[in-house]
Formats: C-alpha cells, structure tokens, sequence
C-alpha cells in the first residue's frame, strides 16, 4: 500500500494512504522496518515530511504500519543539521515551490537570510515566493526597504508579496498561490506561519508566541515538520521556525550558479572558472559596477562564499 508521510517525529511518522489505495486517506501511525536500509542518505533523517513511501499492516486491531521503502523523490531541500554540522537534515521533500515568510519588523529578516534560503532552493530546483508579513507595523524606513527588496527580487525573477495577518490584507491572494500544489513554508520564528495556518486551519489551533523582548527574535512554535492538507486542494508543510540557515554540499564554484542574475552571466566571464571576485574580464563584476546586479546581492554572494568551508580530500 502506498502513503504520504504527513509527520515526522524522529523515530515515528504518520502517514496518509494514497487515494487509489484500498484504504484511502486513512492516517497510521507508522515506523521504519527493522531491516530498513536507505542507500546513499547521510542525513540524520532518513525519511521526510512530503515523502512517497510504501507501507504494510503491522497491527491490523491498533493500525499501526511498518514502512519497508521509499519511492525515488522528485526533489527535496535540505539544511544543516541542528545537532551536527557536518550532516544534512532533510526538511522536506516532493515540493512544487517554497514560501519564505519574512519581516522587516518584530523579529527582522536579514537579506543574508532570505538569499541562503533562496540559493538552497535554487540548488534543488524548487521555485521560491516571498512573503513580507506584519506590513501593518511598517513606518515610513520599512516601506523603503519593502519597495528596494521587491523590486531586487522580482527583477530576477522572484514572485515577491506585502501581507498583513492581523488587518488580513494578502492573505486570499495568497491562498490562490497555495492551490493545488505542495508548498514548503519556511521563515524565523516570530514571522507569522501558524498564523497563517491558523487562518487556513481554523480547528488546528496552533500555538503562536510573541516575539522574544531581549533577542527581537521569535520563539520556537513547531517543534516538528509537519504537512496539511489545504481545504481548496494542495498542501503546504509547516516547518520550526529557523534562525540560521547554513547551507550544505553547496561548493564555492557552484555558489554563482545560484544567483539567477549571476547564472545569466557566468559564460561571459574571461576565465571558466571565475569566481567573481577580483578576477579580470568578470561580466559579473561588470555588471554590479554597472547596476545591472544589486550591490546588496552580491556582497550577499561574497558572505556567503567566504562561510563555505571546503571538503579537504
């Protein structure tokens, strides 16, 4: 019988049969067969939100299954794992594209943040929308910074929205975007995704906290990756709020690929190898002297070049 894993605990799932299964939508809680063995995945997840598996009855009286095999993935996206640096974590995978919530206030996004997460869904070829939320806090400085992000994110490509949870001003046009397809939503703590979910999801009442005082930060709210279906088709995957985001198996030299405006360019740089840095004949450089990439993206480019720490062989 094949399913959907819906959540994942670490050691337990719960899983969805599929709707042409003999048992269909029914939810089990589920675990990883005895002898299971997953090829080539280092990650400290062998199974994620959002993958396809398949499974058998283990206890028929208290439904309860094994999971003996996980069909290929379409996709995933992965980040650093929390718990060990040198492994990768699988947040979530089989997506059609990821929504980054972010805020210019209570807690603040950093640029630095919303391009590593757009680099890593560059890298497993998942398109990416950002959401500004909590527009309703926005003074005259935010408004600024809102209209300069948009207009660098969209000129490369990105879908970019303003949304307001509490005057709930974007969050139908929002709700159109979500339909039919599997969104990963992903942000800091603090920026409004349960709130969201509280939204589309009235009955679930998840826990939503303030922002922390003393660190401007949000506290944690999800504690697992967990998927919901949506009422109008589709799904979207909760995720724990992140406060970091490093990027794994992501080399220096494949970095610049990442950057749509870079990508473009990369072929017209004097050496095959450029790193964009000092190197001469750079249609990279060129292109920022010029204004044609955002000076705000590529020093982006540049910081998170210099954090990639080579696999010494």
């Amino acid at each position: 019988m094949k399913a959907t894993v819906y959540k994942s605990t670490g050691s337990w799932y719960i899983v969805k049969s599929d709707p042409d299964s003999y048992r269909e939508g029914k939810t089990f809680n589920a675990r990883i067969k005895g002898k299971f063995k997953i090829d080539d995945i280092t990650s400290t997840n062998p199974i994620a939100v959002g993958d396809f598996v398949e499974i058998e009855m283990e206890n028929e009286g208290e439904g309860s299954v094994v999971i003996n095999k996980i069909i290929d993935r379409k996709n995933y996206i992965t980040r650093q794992s929390p718990h060990n640096k040198h492994q990768h974590h699988i947040i979530a995978s089989n997506l059609d594209q990821s929504l980054l919530f972010a805020t210019l206030k209570d807690p603040k996004t950093s640029q630095g943040f919303i391009d590593r997460f757009l680099v890593t869904s560059e890298a497993y070829h998942i398109p990416s929308l950002i959401v500004f939320n909590k527009t309703d806090l926005h003074r005259k400085k935010e408004e600024q910074k809102f209209e300069e992000l948009k207009t660098i994110y969209q000129a490369i490509g990105y879908k970019v929205m303003a949304m307001s949870i509490e005057k709930n001003i974007g969050v139908e046009d929002l709700k159109v975007l979500l339909k039919d397809k599997v969104t990963l939503l992903s942000g800091h703590s603090g920026v409004g995704k349960s709130s969201f979910i509280n939204i589309v999801f009235p009955e679930l009442e998840l826990k939503t906290q303030d922002v922390s005082g003393w660190s401007g930060k949000g506290l944690h709210t999800t504690t697992f990756a967990e998927m919901f279906d949506l009422p109008s088709g589709g799904k979207i995957i909760d995720t724990p709020g992140l406060r970091e985001f490093a990027l794994m198996d992501i080399s220096k030299g494949e970095l610049g690929h990442y950057f749509p405006e870079m990508r473009s360019l990369i072929n017209d740089c004097q050496f095959n190898n450029c790193m964009h840095i000092n190197e001469p004949g750079c249609a990279v450089k060129e292109a920022v002297n010029t204004g044609d990439i955002a000076t705000d993206r590529y020093v982006s480019y540049l910081t998170i070049l210099e954090s990639i720490k080579e696999k010494a062989w």
